[in-house]
């Protein structure tokens, strides 16, 4: 049993699965840094230099000025505008990954289709290999 999970282990693609997921990881970073630094501050300025990730609803009833202030407070709340930047993220890397796996299936060489081994007579209806000059079954040397 050891050995089969050793073997297991070794495979090619266990390896290739553990290297999707620190590959997958490191990407999501990436992803909720361009979301968190390049895309929602102009979108914060635009719609009147709102901060999407310091917006909040402290649950305890009092008013906090910063998230830090809540966080230091540490008041109960729904941090809704973090969950507006995760829900950005999750859609840009949704989309990207869509992107890349179209890429990857357009790349991928299609698998020759196999040739047909036989083929039909025209009288009797009958199966026949490709290669056969007569029918078999009736005789017919129009195959």
């Amino acid at each position: 049993m050891l050995n089969e999970f050793k073997e297991f282990l070794i495979k090619g693609n266990m390896v290739d699965m553990a290297v999707g997921f620190i590959f997958g990881g490191a990407f999501a970073t990436v992803v909720k840094s361009l979301v968190a630094n390049v895309i929602m501050p102009p979108i914060g300025l635009l719609m009147g230099g709102v901060d999407f990730s310091q917006l909040f609803i402290a649950l305890d009833g009092k008013e906090y000025a910063t998230m830090e202030a809540l966080d230091k407070a540490a008041a109960p709340a729904i941090k809704y505008g973090q969950f507006i930047n995760d829900i950005i993220s999750f859609l840009i890397l949704g989309f990207v990954m869509f992107m890349g796996i179209k890429a990857y299936n357009k790349l991928k060489a299609a698998e020759p289709e196999e040739a047909p081994t036989e083929k039909t007579c025209g009288e009797c209806a009958m199966s026949i290999p490709v290669a056969a000059k007569k029918c078999g079954h009736c005789g017919n040397t129009n195959v």
